[in-house]
């Protein structure tokens, strides 16, 4: 058998169902249901990397992605992965649809509901905007970011990515720094590593670290030489301006 043929073979083997109707925030997933949904991220890994990258698992089916938010990486790879996968893919921008002219959201839902998408991909700067979108819409809303409350996704990629660094996330002393009060990836990472076993330190200026941060199972350093000791992994936060209000840090 061709590498190609058994590297699909391998994703079929490896395909299950979504443990839940849509995938809002970590909380949706459970040390059981990752590391298959994981094993079957692994195998895309070497898959994506052929000649030829064109699979039919969705054809037939309709992702809408839509993006109230300025997005590169996440917006290309939803857009790439479901082209891929077969389906038929159309990006909307709130630049250019009604919500420019003061449609609200749920107008917008139930606009997109009638045309009977497959698959919602959503960004938006309010948090829970997503899980309103999935109350409104009878398709899967999968959340690719909501103001400061979760980025499910992205926090999946890290998990992939330190797994196949490391072979296994449990045990591992998680580093995460910076601009963690505005951080919604940081949100999802908490939750995730922490499911898999990884120790999870947060560390930042006390502006920047949320106020009930102790309660999130994790230690807590405003020191970044005290919280780097023995770490395995450091995961550095960028300034989040876009959603900052007022100056919390001296430059």
């Amino acid at each position: 058998m061709s590498q190609p043929a058994a590297l699909t073979d391998l994703i079929l083997e490896r395909l299950a169902p979504f443990p839940r109707s849509h995938f809002l925030s970590a909380g949706d997933l459970n040390p059981a249901t990752m590391p298959p949904l994981l094993d079957l991220a692994d195998a895309f890994v070497d898959f994506n990397r052929q000649s030829s990258k064109s699979l039919d698992l969705m054809r037939g089916r309709t992702v809408m992605n839509l993006f109230f938010e300025n997005s590169t990486r996440t917006s290309a790879s939803f857009e790439i992965a479901a082209k891929r996968l077969g389906a038929d893919v159309t990006a909307l921008s709130p630049r250019t649809s009604s919500t420019a002219k003061g449609e609200t959201l749920i107008d917008t839902a139930a606009t997109l509901n009638a045309m009977k998408p497959d698959v919602l991909v959503v960004r938006h700067g309010a948090s829970g905007a997503a899980a309103l979108l999935s109350q409104k819409v009878g398709c899967a809303v999968v959340n690719a970011g909501d103001g400061r409350h979760e980025h499910p996704t992205q926090a999946l990629l890290d998990l992939l990515s330190l797994r196949r660094a490391f072979g296994d996330v449990g045990g591992l002393t998680v580093a995460i720094c910076g601009d963690i009060a505005h951080s919604r990836v940081a949100r999802s990472n908490v939750s995730m590593l922490s499911m898999m076993g990884a120790r999870v330190r947060l560390i930042g200026p006390p502006t920047l670290v949320p106020g009930d941060a102790d309660r999130w199972g994790c230690e807590v350093f405003h020191d970044m030489r005290e919280g780097l000791k023995g770490c395995d992994v450091v995961m550095m936060l960028r300034l989040q301006l876009e959603r900052m209000e007022g100056a919390l840090v001296p430059s």
